[in-house]
């Protein structure tokens, strides 16, 4: 049976904070059949590269199946009383601030809630912290400055309605894909419709962009506080809303003082957006990670804020401020109070009325007084023993926090650390004393919240496997165990969503903005068909737009501008560290792979990591594209692969940071990254860490591929799933002595038959390994980068490859080249063969012949590169090293 007569099943993709709707049908071997949602609101059909292979991402192998304790499988009940017990000890002995949970945007807020309850109504402490708090509390903080309270202003629809849409620090092509192609599709209905992408990098967003401004990393500020003063100068702010707006004269003073020319952008280019920005009245600016994460990130939001309130543009449809979230659920954990300077439902910890109510409600012994520590705050805690146990939920942690091998080393001397995950095989869960499993995406069922307030359900359409449970659950069980049977005996999400909304009706009796009790009444059956709808949902007020009526949620019922000045980064550059040194996400990867990792299609995109280095400065140092560079920061270093690129400044770098322990152990990007936080939100400055550049002096350069999972022990290794099984590029300074024991070694052959190639002139060395006429493995060692068709031999384990040491595919079968189309899987060299033999002039030509481009669309700026390239080839070189 394949399961095409299966129903579909609908629920929410597990990645970004879009939450593209999904339908799935059960495949009959195991799996899943994944395609978007039309119904949704959100994607009406659309999926990115990462969704559509969603269904390449599940399987058994790898998964944690049963609790463990210190490495030893154990049964449930032994391992649920273990944790209730040293928790329970700790608190007794320490109180109950010795203790922390540290969760995740990839909890459903059923399972948010149960934890959020569990620390501070029973617990009584709010050492309760999120990995939002690395994404997002910027804009949290920001929103509540000037609104009263957390609250996301537009929709989605806005993208659509605007004449002006300012994208500022969003590579939304590779980061939000299916929001970028709905920017995309309006444009071309609508021509008029202008783009403006604020970014230091030239990304693939600026494809559509009308105009970029490549400004001088961290000067966002200053670049909307020019707004401002020119919004006034022009007569532009809109006196009638002005009435609903205080703080306009000292902002507006402090803005005047700022000085637009620290960003780097000449006067014409500034001249040309403010003139764009203050005669469009329908403006919608977006913004992400490039605002957020900066010691200055709540003040880069309110200076956005400050020029949609001067001018009026907020709650009218294609009008307004709209912060895109990177998590499937972040937007969720604010509404739950996963935050540990919240409350549920947009309530006030440090408000008395509100902690009474919440505490009268859950009929809990406790509320804390004040908030807890915050995520960078708690592993300081951690690592200085004053957190004595600490549990974390579906995140990692030791690789992605800053300053993240101290993270790591704080968490391995923790006297008790819990990890629920899916996997075992984190950096974080490998400290673990108690490892418990936990069920995955497709397997359970809840809500998420995505960044317009859309509430979705997620469904199970796959049994848990072994003995994993949801979340909630385990969660409820310890809380029992802890001796609050009472508040923590659920029988089902349904139940504790039931809760959840009566609570929201609550915050709602309060004059919050988040109220969803008009679904506080549901039955089973109507959560279990619950279909997606937008907060609030209380009453007459269901769903739509917020102050576009000039009411805000602070005392005075009027919105605040917040007068802000430019900042420094906090770390400054020195002769030693003189580069900026920014970090982000690439297209086809999320968070620290340990899904997207386990996807072959999404792996062949750019399958090692790299970073980003102008010409001038690789020349100045004998960086050569695709050597390797070391990069070192006042806190770590790194082995990361050089690309040449004119994208970013000179004097800037960038690189991805999504390789661990696991995948690339010497490019963990977080370890370079300084602990310094925005002062409001607690947020770290993940992209202000001050590097330094060297080649790095390997001896050998290797890259292998295997059917089966390799063991590579050198100085740099990079490993990426394949069709056939893996591939890993490596280097050392270091050579082995008997390069075909070390290739045994790493194959795990002690006996295969091994077929051998060793060139001493040129120093390089070609050694495979075939089993009944077929390959097995093959590693290929050179002096300098390896020079093979990857995609060709990372094809051949498996297959009868006799030439496979050639490195290079025969005449009669064609290489397609690194992918440049993950949805479609077609690669770099079809694509310009397509366009050189069929004459193809645009993206839809090439769309039209290979399907390139024609589905997620987050690849259609490199197919426009292509083209380019094949007019006039480009100078820049892949970070892979080259085919």
């Amino acid at each position: 049976m394949d399961g095409t007569g299966l129903p579909e099943i609908r629920s929410t993709c597990a990645y970004c904070g879009v939450g593209c709707g999904v339908l799935l049908r059960p495949d009959g071997a195991g799996g899943l059949d994944v395609r978007g949602d039309p119904a949704h609101p959100a994607n009406k059909g659309r999926l990115c590269s990462k969704g559509s292979q969603l269904g390449e991402t599940l399987g058994l192998e790898g998964r944690l199946l049963s609790p463990r304790v210190n490495g030893i499988e154990t049964g449930w009940d032994a391992a649920l009383d273990l944790v209730a017990l040293r928790f329970r000890e700790t608190i007794a002995e320490h109180g109950p601030d010795s203790v922390a949970f540290y969760v995740s945007g990839q909890l459903l807020t059923e399972d948010y809630y149960v934890a959020n309850k569990l620390m501070k109504g029973y617990i009584g402490s709010a050492n309760i912290d999120t990995n939002s708090r690395l994404c997002m509390a910027s804009t949290v903080a920001g929103h509540k400055r000037a609104f009263g309270t957390d609250t996301v202003p537009g929709t989605y629809e806005d993208l659509e309605e605007a004449d002006l849409v300012v994208l500022v620090g969003s590579n939304l092509a590779w980061c939000h894909p299916v929001l970028y192609q709905r920017v995309v599709a309006a444009k071309k209905a609508r021509p008029t419709l202008k783009v403006v992408v604020v970014d230091p990098r030239r990304t693939a967003t600026c494809d559509i962009a009308d105009l970029h401004l490549p400004l001088k990393a961290g000067t966002d500020v200053a670049l909307f506080n020019g707004l401002l003063t020119e919004i006034a100068v022009q007569g532009a702010a809109d006196e009638a809303f002005m009435a609903h707006v205080e703080g306009f004269d000292a902002t507006l003073e402090s803005a005047s003082d700022d000085d637009p020319a620290r960003t780097g952008l000449d006067a014409a280019t500034l001249r040309k957006f403010y003139d764009l920005f203050v005669r469009t009245e329908k403006v919608v600016t977006v913004f992400s990670q490039g605002v957020n994460q900066s010691s200055s990130g709540t003040d880069k939001v309110n200076s956005i804020l400050n020029c949609h309130l001067a001018t009026g543009r907020i709650g009218q449809p294609g009008m307004g401020p709209l912060s895109v979230t990177g998590q499937p659920n972040a937007m969720g954990g604010r509404e739950v109070g996963g935050l540990a300077n919240m409350l549920a439902c947009h309530l006030d910890i440090e408000n008395v009325s509100h902690r009474s109510a919440v505490r009268e409600f859950w009929s809990s012994p406790t509320i804390p007084e004040t908030p807890g520590l915050k995520a960078v705050d708690l592993f300081q805690a951690v690592g200085e023993g004053k957190i004595k146990a600490l549990w974390v939920i579906h995140t990692n942690p030791a690789v992605t926090m800053p300053d993240a091998d101290r993270v790591r080393d704080a968490i391995k001397d923790c006297p008790f650390v819990v990890v629920s995950d899916i996997t075992a095989a984190t950096d974080t869960a490998r400290l673990a004393h108690v490892l418990l499993p936990a069920a995955a995406w497709g397997e359970k069922e809840g809500t998420v919240t995505n960044s317009d307030r859309t509430i979705s359900r997620q469904r199970a359409a796959l049994p848990a496997p072994g003995e994993a449970k949801p979340d909630w659950e385990i969660l409820s069980e310890v809380g029992k165990r802890m001796g609050w049977l009472q508040g923590f005996d659920y029988a089902s999400p349904a139940e504790i969503f039931r809760e959840y909304a009566a609570l929201s009706g609550i915050a709602g009796g309060f004059g919050k903005d988040f109220d969803i009790s008009g679904h506080a009444g549901l039955t089973d059956g109507e959560y279990l068909a619950l279909a997606p709808f937008r907060w609030p949902f209380a009453g007459t007020r269901k769903g739509g737009r917020f102050f576009g009526s000039g009411a805000f949620y602070t005392e005075s019922g009027r919105a605040r501008m917040v007068p802000v000045k430019w900042k420094d980064f906090a770390n400054k550059t020195a002769p030693r560290f003189p580069f900026r040194f920014n970090t982000g996400r690439i297209r086809d990867q999320w968070h620290t792979m340990t899904r997207t990792g386990r996807s072959p299609r999404l792996s062949a995109h750019l399958a090692e990591p790299f970073v980003e280095i102008h010409p001038s400065d690789a020349a100045a140092l004998a960086i050569t594209p695709a050597s390797l560079v070391r990069v070192t920061s006042p806190k770590g270093t790194a082995l990361l692969r050089a690309l040449v690129t004119d994208k970013v400044h000179k004097g800037e770098v960038f690189a991805p940071m999504h390789w661990t322990g696991e995948t690339a152990p010497a490019a963990r990007i977080d370890a370079l990254v300084p602990p310094v936080t925005d002062p409001i939100s607690g947020q770290p400055e993940s992209k202000g860490a001050v590097v330094g550049l060297a080649p790095f002096e390997a001896r050998w350069y290797g890259f292998a591929v295997s059917c089966t999972e390799m063991a590579p022990d050198s100085d740099y290794w990079a490993l990426a799933r394949t069709r056939s099984g893996w591939q890993v590029e490596m280097a050392g300074s270091t050579v082995p002595a008997d390069w075909e024991a070390e290739a045994r070694r790493l194959f795990d052959l002690p006996r295969a038959e091994a077929q051998v190639v060793h060139d001493p002139r040129r120093g390089s060395v070609r050694i495979a390994f075939h089993s009944e006429g077929r390959l097995l493995a093959a590693l290929f060692v050179s002096p300098e980068p390896v020079v093979v068709m990857r995609s060709h031999v990372a094809s051949l384990p498996g297959e009868e490859a006799p030439h496979v040491l050639t490195g290079r595919a025969p005449a009669d079968q064609p290489d397609s080249g690194p992918v440049v189309c993950a949805c479609f899987n077609v690669g770099v060299n079809t694509i310009l063969s397509a366009i050189e033999t069929q004459g193809l002039m645009n993206v839809d030509a090439i769309g039209a012949a290979l399907q390139a481009g024609t589905n997620c669309g987050s690849c259609r700026p490199e197919l426009a590169a292509l083209l380019a390239r094949a007019k006039s080839p480009a100078p820049e070189v892949s970070p892979e090293a080259a085919e």
